[in-house]
């Protein structure tokens, strides 16, 4: 009731204030009341419309660039909206105070946020033009403008321009001001900030820049663009003796001063800038790090992400795939356009081949180098990550490894190759592209040979059911449950295959692939660590006998090519082509590095006539592994305690006769020539061969004997001797 009577009284009174000023004013009062509310309201949006004083001193606040570090930790990249780095005032020379004070508020430390000499000679300056060409604007005012209003020539904009740098006055001290500007101020090129550009343009910090460096840098102020000294040094000469002209004038330097630093030669060397390497890997890093923490902490926050990138193989990865892929293009029989002259992006594929490649560390699935296409500027889809396709035979290795795990070994014959399965709908026999119709073979050649009957026939031993539930294991997605699974019928990453592979070379270990191993705060807090788990997906025996099996891959089968390019390490590794050539993959390994690589186009055609891995994309392989392991030695795996070596015939895999030693081969000119086909194998402990080879013939006495007394295990019992 008492609110209502005060309110009552107020209506009233001003009711009878009304109707006297009508009754003085007459038909001047609507007019003189109206222009009233006008400027209540515009001083209102002045002064109550812009920030608070919690606002007002946000203007303190910068957003700082996430740094990114090498697996060494050293500085490799960052991650930013606006390429800064934030210093304190006594970390910037004083000529370039001095520069940036002459040319652009020589009364700084005289006015309180607003010099009216300047507005009053920015007003003429603008009636004699009849524009807002000039504005007049302190330190202050453009500190003002850059935090929180825009670039627009508005009187209203200048207005509110004003009133927050007076308040700006208010809240911080001149020195606190004019560092910020120098922070906050754009100098061209991405660099934000005096430090960023001082490093940027002249590759030092800002603390040690000359008169004529800072004379230079104080320039682009005004036009970042107009006179930025890497496309227009004469523009940037040019202003820079406007500025020292100001400097002379205002008395902050001598005319001999001037003089020789307007002759000074400019020396551009750039050091803080994003190198050219790394985009995809950069991305996935940023990507990763906005799903943990947001993107203003990723942007802003000034995250130290220490990453598992190996700067040296990076580049390594990047020649090897660009120029390995523009040497696919020169081959004969190359189907498609090539990049100089394919079209533009459509729906987001590029028309011309694409690749990509992975390297990790398979002892702890750390990435050493990613490259997720041909250019990062035409498409930054990444095609190592999120490119699913066929992989061909590459995939044949995991059925292999669930056929030693169900008690195989690479010495194991396989029979009726050339046999028929049934499938849904009728009988099919695949295509075989690498070998002839020999209707048995082991493990190990068929391996070699990439023998898709062969692999068909592993298959049909394991089963289905078991080969996807090891497929899985080895962190693939489950592929579909069909015969042409162990063909590469499913779709599946490059980055989860080269991961996958990684498994035969650190002992039947899987590690998820990792790219960042921790984060901190910028103060050092330790914001987040990796603590991804490795998990054994097969026994140390299989990736034992499977990394053997795939070295005999590179050393004289189907990846033979990398040994004839060059790469002499003891490796392992597999090729795969898709049908009609429509993707070439290879994944290869040593003990201590895994990389694989993939070509083929967005949307997927043939990529050449007989365009087998072999000679597309093994090159490539070959060449990045020769530049990354320059420095290494020669290592290969241990051998289990598990797994024994015997002597075997490489033809049948059971125990050699003296016929096996004594084979002739017909050349197809008829010549006949001998040779041995023993040799030795390895077996799990206790699945050594027990039977004779049946196709050679020819055994001895002593063989013969054997058979019935097994000479073998009384040697091993009387003399500790024959036992392996």
């Amino acid at each position: 009731m008492r609110l209502r009577h005060r309110l009552h009284t107020f209506g009233q009174r001003l009711y009878g204030r009304l109707r006297r000023v009508h009754t003085r004013f007459g038909r001047w009062a609507v007019p003189a009341w109206a222009a009233t509310a006008i400027i209540v309201v515009l001083f209102i949006n002045l002064f109550f419309v812009v920030p608070g004083a919690g606002g007002i001193r946000s203007a303190a606040d910068m957003p700082v660039a996430t740094l990114v570090y090498d697996m060494r930790d050293r500085p490799a990249f960052s991650i930013f909206r606006e390429q800064r780095t934030t210093v304190e005032l006594s970390d910037i020379s004083p000529l370039m105070i001095r520069a940036v004070l002459a040319v652009e508020d020589e009364r700084f430390y005289e006015h309180h946020g607003v010099d009216l000499w300047r507005i009053g000679g920015a007003a003429l300056a603008n009636m004699k033009r009849g524009s807002l060409a000039q504005g007049g604007s302190t330190i202050t005012q453009q500190l003002a403008r850059k935090t929180f209003l825009n670039d627009r020539k508005t009187l209203w904009r200048k207005a509110r321009e004003v009133v927050l740098a007076i308040r700006l006055e208010w809240a911080f001290s001149k020195d606190e001001i004019l560092a910020m500007y120098l922070n906050r101020i754009y100098f061209g090129r991405g660099f934000y900030g005096i430090e960023a550009a001082s490093q940027g343009y002249l590759g030092k910090k800002a603390s040690a820049l000359a008169l004529d460096e800072a004379a230079l840098l104080a320039g682009l102020i005004q036009a970042p663009s107009a006179y930025a000294p890497t496309s227009h040094l004469d523009r940037a000469v040019a202003r820079r003796a406007v500025v020292l002209g100001r400097m002379q004038a205002v008395g902050a330097i001598t005319e001999k001063e001037a003089t020789r630093a307007s002759k000074a030669k400019v020396k551009l060397r750039r050091e803080l800038s994003q190198p050219a390497f790394g985009d995809y890997f950069r991305r996935h890093v940023a990507q990763e790090l906005i799903e943990r923490f947001g993107e203003d902490q990723v942007w802003n926050g000034g995250l130290r992400v220490y990453t598992t990138i190996n700067p040296t193989m990076q580049r390594a990865a990047e020649r090897a795939l660009i120029s390995g892929l523009a040497q696919i293009e020169r081959r004969a029989g190359f189907s498609g356009p090539k990049m100089s002259t394919a079209a533009g992006i459509v729906d987001g594929d590029t028309a011309y081949l694409q690749g990509a490649f992975v390297a990790l560390d398979p002892r702890t699935g750390h990435v050493r180098a990613l490259v997720g296409g041909r250019d990062f500027d035409d498409s930054t889809f990444d095609r190592a990550i999120d490119a699913h396709r066929q992989a061909g035979s590459a995939y044949k290795p995991f059925v292999f490894a669930a056929a030693l795990e169900a008690g195989a070994g690479p010495a194991t014959l396989l029979t009726g190759i050339n046999d028929t399965v049934r499938v849904s709908g009728g009988v099919w026999r695949p295509d075989n592209a690498h070998a002839g119709d020999i209707d048995a073979i082991t493990i190990r050649e068929a391996l070699r040979t990439s023998n898709n009957r062969a692999a068909v026939r592993v298959l049909d031993a394991v089963g289905i059911p078991a080969a996807v539930n090891y497929a899985t294991r080895l962190g693939l997605e489950a592929p579909p449950a069909v015969p042409s699974l162990v063909l590469g019928s499913g779709n599946v990453t490059l980055l989860s295959m080269t991961s996958a592979y990684g498994a035969f070379a650190n002992g039947g270990i899987v590690h998820p692939a990792v790219f960042i191993r921790r984060v901190e705060a910028v103060d050092g807090t330790l914001l987040w660590q990796d603590a991804s788990e490795s998990h054994r997906a097969i026994s140390e025996a299989t990736a034992f006998m499977m990394a053997d099996m795939l070295a005999d891959v590179v050393d004289k089968g189907t990846a033979a090519r990398a040994r004839t390019d060059g790469f002499l390490l003891p490796a392992g590794g597999k090729t795969g082509t898709t049908n009609d050539y429509k993707d070439a993959w290879f994944i290869g390994f040593t003990p201590s590095l895994v990389a694989g690589v993939w070509a083929g186009f967005d949307q997927p055609r043939s990529v050449a006539t007989n365009g087998y891995a072999t000679g597309l994309v093994v090159p490539i392989w070959a060449r990045f592994m020769r530049d990354a392991t320059a420095s290494s030695s020669a290592s290969w795996l241990s051998q289990p305690d598990d797994v024994v070596r015997v002597e075997v015939c490489l033809r049948s895999g059971l125990r050699p006769t003296s016929g096996c030693s004594q084979v002739v081969e017909v050349d197809e000119d008829g010549t006949p020539t001998w040779s041995s086909n023993v040799g030795a194998e390895y077996f799990r402990a206790g699945t050594e061969p027990g039977d004779w080879c049946p196709l050679h013939g020819g055994r001895s006495f002593l063989e013969r004997f054997d058979d019935r007394f097994d000479i073998r295990t009384a040697a091993c019992r009387l003399f500790g001797r024959g036992c392996n």
